[in-house]
């Protein structure tokens, strides 16, 4: 079943992001003429006869108007990548011992294995100062090629074309690849790695040039400068850096990489030594796309270093501007030391996401629909989600309350733990990347929640998988009537645990959502919209989904948050313009009219008391609200 769901939705995938106006406009012509032909048979056909003879008629004016649009699309280039060993089904792969990226006797290398079955993947050379000083360097040079190429329009829509197609034609190996380097399921992998990068490849090729056009502004409120035309440009600003978390390998890093480009930019990404084996091979995606379009592959770069040499890439000099997705400790050492070379800063950081369900839904829509929502919103990747549900907040009646909390309970103990990349086993999470110490925590957390009165339903400790006893399980969680103040309420737990706080009124479960350190995202559902619409307004978060769970985050807004969970924003028209040069530029409106120095003020100033009246004048008549004033300043100028 788990096999067949991740088919179906590949193919959803492939439906979504690959329709063109000609296959729909043919779909349209082919869906009428049938039903035009039964209504006939039936003799039914007189109601509808005018209709669809004039839509029928229509039809080649459409499909002609569509193949016109077409032929304005670059069409993509095709090229193949060969599939990893690691990749493939049922491949026997070594386990390493012991389970770490870390071997003490080869401090030179970067171990990877999957963090499921403790397979080995390979081993990677840590870089160093100069590998990075070189990827620097290779990437600038590329950019100024790419950027000063007269079809350099053209070719960044046809590489993110390119890459579209490459990803919907080889959805399974993208998806196996980001199973063995990070533990997760097919179908977290299908949803969280491939459709978001389609959606935000496909919204930047749709809206993508319109946000990056020249930006018109009113320019100067002053009379006397109506003669100006003001606008704001967005250039490249040469080769930004992106540092990228390890929850999502392909996502993550092909979302910086697709607005780099398509901004004129060159870019070099450091991943995370947890997940260098997938990088691997999807950088070598991307270098293959530039290729085969005829872009310098030097215009994307991936770097990796171990933790403790990451300030030899965030504090470059030769990157213009930096992303950091990562945990607050981290940032302050990459923004530190990107401030001393004065590099700008988008600091994506963790979330205590909060959805908020008001007195009246669960009474009005009953618990089914939602439940569901909460579940998939908790355990996708393992809870390994900075915009995850961390905490469901109910306001209203116990009978609702105790309804939802059973339901959710019966839900969250069907549920199964293991590995499905080889389609052995039926499962519906995967492995955690982070073991050890993560699990630690966690179950100190429970049991502090514990003995300050909540109960555990389902779960709270680790699990030792039959036949993956090395791999990094953690069993789903539901935990309820927890106290606010708990730390597994107020910190950040980044694992599967669904965590449930009861709140008096809608107004103390707004007061609890923003308790915490945290505001990156939550969610209101309410049967009442414009109550929705109030609560929203009182959340202290960067991102908000009403009656609905991170759907911002696909909608492509600027995505990011507030307090500790950082600041600046990725995504969206402001997403882009922000790896951009906002450069501000000032033109005359005609050759007619021209700026000149004012005799009064032109250097050597002949007359102190003539210039001064000139100047009072001047600011007279261009920013006094009276029109009589500005009359009269008017006179005095041209009187001296």
């Amino acid at each position: 079943m788990a096999s067949n769901l991740s088919v179906l939705i590949s193919q959803l995938n492939e439906t979504l992001y690959s329709l063109d106006l000609t296959d729909l406009a043919n779909h349209w012509i082919n869906s009428s003429s049938e039903y035009y032909n039964v209504q006939k048979a039936r003799g039914t056909l007189f109601p509808i006869q005018i209709s669809l003879s004039l839509l029928l008629g229509l039809a080649p004016i459409i499909l002609v108007l569509a193949r016109k649009t077409r032929k304005r699309v670059e069409k993509p280039s095709k090229f193949e990548i060969p599939v990893p060993d690691e990749a493939k089904p049922n491949w026997k792969g070594k386990r390493l011992t012991p389970t770490d990226i870390y071997q003490p006797d080869d401090p030179a290398h970067i171990y990877c294995y999957c963090p499921a079955t403790s397979q080995f993947l390979g081993k990677f050379p840590a870089h160093t100062k100069q590998d990075i000083d070189e990827s620097v360097e290779k990437a600038k040079l590329a950019q100024l090629s790419f950027y000063s190429d007269p079809e350099f329009a053209v070719k960044r829509r046809k590489v993110l074309r390119t890459l579209c197609d490459f990803i919907l034609r080889n959805q399974e190996t993208i998806a196996r690849v980001a199973c063995r380097d990070s533990g997760k399921t097919m179908v977290d992998a299908s949803i969280g790695e491939i459709m978001a990068n389609l959606e935000k490849i496909n919204w930047i090729l749709a809206n993508g040039e319109r946000a990056l056009q020249p930006s018109v502004r009113p320019g100067s409120s002053n009379l006397f400068m109506k003669y100006k035309k003001a606008e704001v440009r967005y250039e490249p600003l040469g080769v930004v850096g992106a540092l990228i978390s390890w929850n999502y390998p392909f996502h993550n890093m092909l979302g910086p990489i697709v607005a780099a480009i398509f901004t004129g930019n060159a870019i070099v990404v450091k991943c995370s030594e947890r997940v260098r084996w997938s990088s691997e091979y999807y950088i070598s995606v991307v270098k293959a796309a530039l290729k085969v379009c005829g872009v310098d592959e030097n215009l994307v770069q991936l770097v990796c270093t171990w933790g403790k040499d990451g300030d030899l890439f965030s504090g470059h000099p030769g990157l213009s501007h930096l992303t950091f997705i990562g945990s607050k400790p981290v940032a302050h050492k990459v923004v530190a030391k990107a401030g001393e070379a004065l590099t700008p800063v988008v600091v994506e950081l963790g979330g205590k996401d909060a959805m908020v369900i008001c007195e009246d839904y669960l009474k009005n829509k009953g618990v089914d629909k939602i439940a569901s929502i909460l579940m998939r919103g908790t355990f996708q990747s393992a809870g390994q989600n900075c915009i995850g549900i961390e905490r469901v907040i109910v306001a209203g009646e116990e009978k609702y309350y105790e309804k939802l909390v059973e339901t959710l309970s019966n839900k969250v103990a069907k549920m199964r733990i293991g590995s499905d990349i080889d389609q052995s086993e039926e499962i519906d999470m995967g492995a955690m990347i982070m073991g050890g110490a993560k699990f630690d925590e966690l179950e100190q957390w429970i049991s502090e929640a514990v003995s300050r009165g909540a109960r555990l339903l389902q779960g709270g400790k680790r699990y030792v998988h039959p036949n993956y006893p090395q791999g990094h399980f953690f069993m789903p969680t539901l935990i309820v009537d927890v106290d606010p103040e708990c730390k597994i309420a107020t910190n950040e737990v980044f694992g599967p645990v669904l965590t449930i706080l009861r709140a008096a009124s809608d107004d103390e479960a707004v007061e609890m959502a923003n308790s915490t350190s945290y505001g990156l995202g939550s969610s209101v559902f309410s049967t009442d919209f414009h109550h929705a619409e109030e609560l929203t307004k009182r959340l202290k978060v960067g991102n908000v989904a009403i009656n609905d769970f991170a759907t911002f985050y696909l909608c492509q807004l600027p995505f990011g948050g507030v307090k500790d969970s950082g600041y600046g924003k990725f995504g969206g028209e402001e997403g882009l313009r922000g790896l951009c040069n906002e450069k501000s530029v000032c033109y005359d409106r005609t050759s007619l009219i021209s700026t000149g120095i004012p005799g009064p003020i032109d250097y050597p100033i002949a007359n102190g008391k003539k210039a001064w009246r000139f100047v009072a004048a001047l600011n007279q008549g261009g920013y006094d609200h009276s029109w009589w004033q500005k009359c009269k300043a008017i006179w005095t100028l041209a009187t001296g």
